[in-house]
């Protein structure tokens, strides 16, 4: 069974509403999986579909936001998981730094924009955090990002963009 299958199998309790913002939420799926799931798996219109997966997706970017730095703060003293939290951050930095340091909200907002693994809301939240954009920043840099990414992601399971090419 595939780990989409899965995760609407384990919310199949669920309203289908509400499974798409719960697995818009979700890390590396985000709404790149919860639009097409919506529109394929559930037969939520495109425009349902669409607002409710950017809402899920945005849910946790305050959040990471503000948490993040309690986080870092005690895996730090405690040494519990720091290797792993430096690998996520370096991993993070490496992918973001040149366009968001360079370009900062605009940046940003393209980075969550490209709708490939891996660049979403989540990602971009760490990247934000670790480069220490203001938060007032990021968070509609971010808000754009989605919003972009969430009308490409629809186009594409809509049938109106090719995912190889627009």
């Amino acid at each position: 069974m595939a780990f989409e299958e899965q995760i609407i199998e384990a919310l199949s309790f669920l309203p289908p509403w509400l499974t798409t913002v719960i697995i818009a939420m979700l890390p590396i799926i985000e709404l790149r999986g919860s639009i097409p799931i919506a529109i394929g798996y559930f037969n939520i219109g495109p425009v349902e579909s669409y607002v409710l997966s950017v809402i899920g997706n945005m849910i946790p970017v305050p959040f990471i936001l503000w948490l993040l730095g309690p986080v870092e703060r005690l895996i730090r003293a405690t040494g519990l998981f720091e290797k792993t939290f430096n690998r996520f951050s370096d991993s993070a930095v490496r992918r973001t730094s040149r366009s968001i340091e360079a370009y900062e909200f605009l940046g940003l907002a393209v980075f969550v924009a490209i709708p490939l693994p891996i660049t979403g809301a989540w990602t971009a939240s760490l990247a934000a955090y670790i480069l220490r954009m203001n938060k007032k920043d990021a968070i509609p840099s971010i808000f754009l990002g989605v919003i972009i990414a969430g009308v490409i992601v629809t186009l594409a399971s809509m049938g109106i963009l090719s995912v190889w090419g627009i």
